[in-house]
């Protein structure tokens, strides 16, 4: 008997939830990263897609659905943009009583990517500004910083303004998986 199986929409490995299936791929957590998980992914038909934070997500009970035959209802992963040093946007930013520029991608850069147990703006706001979550490199969230949220289906993006979070698109915009965009 195999250590490793599918149940419920998720991938358990030797008793821990490592992941989930979304649609052909295994959204895994990069702990469980090794050769006899690849090996049992491919030979699922399942590619891996290597993720921070999904054991966390999983273990505090934020799973798919426990039907088997329902689709599972996967939070989406979560990227946090913030300008780069000596963006030309930063300018516009600090002058009040301006109105807040258009975000433009390429003066931002990804400071953040990975699972959280929420797509609420507000709740990852409060996880960005009140503590460091692990793979975090960037300042506590503040205005013109970007939340991305997305999935196999792609990209929503939001633009932290003085005293919203406002939906924001980037027409040309491809996403990539990794850490990076392509314009």
């Amino acid at each position: 008997m195999s250590g490793i199986e599918q149940r419920s929409g998720c991938v358990w490995y030797y008793g821990n939830p490592a992941g989930y299936i979304d649609r052909d791929t295994a959204v895994v957590d990069t702990m469980f990263q090794n050769d006899e998980l690849n090996r049992w992914l491919s030979k699922n038909s399942l590619s891996p897609r290597w993720t921070d934070g999904v054991y966390e997500r999983l273990s505090s009970g934020h799973s798919p659905s426990v039907a088997e035959d329902a689709m599972p209802a996967i939070l989406k992963s979560c990227r946090i943009w913030q300008l780069k040093p000596g963006a030309a946007a930063w300018k516009d930013i600090v002058t009040f009583g301006r109105p807040l520029p258009k975000p433009k991608i390429e003066d931002y850069t990804v400071v953040y990517d990975g699972q959280l147990d929420t797509n609420d703006l507000e709740a990852i706001y409060d996880k960005f500004t009140e503590r460091r979550p692990p793979g975090f490199s960037g300042r506590p969230m503040s205005v013109s910083d970007l939340v991305e949220l997305y999935d196999g289906g792609g990209s929503d993006f939001y633009y932290l303004d003085r005293t919203c979070f406002r939906p924001v698109e980037f027409p040309g915009l491809e996403q990539d998986f990794g850490m990076k965009m392509t314009l």
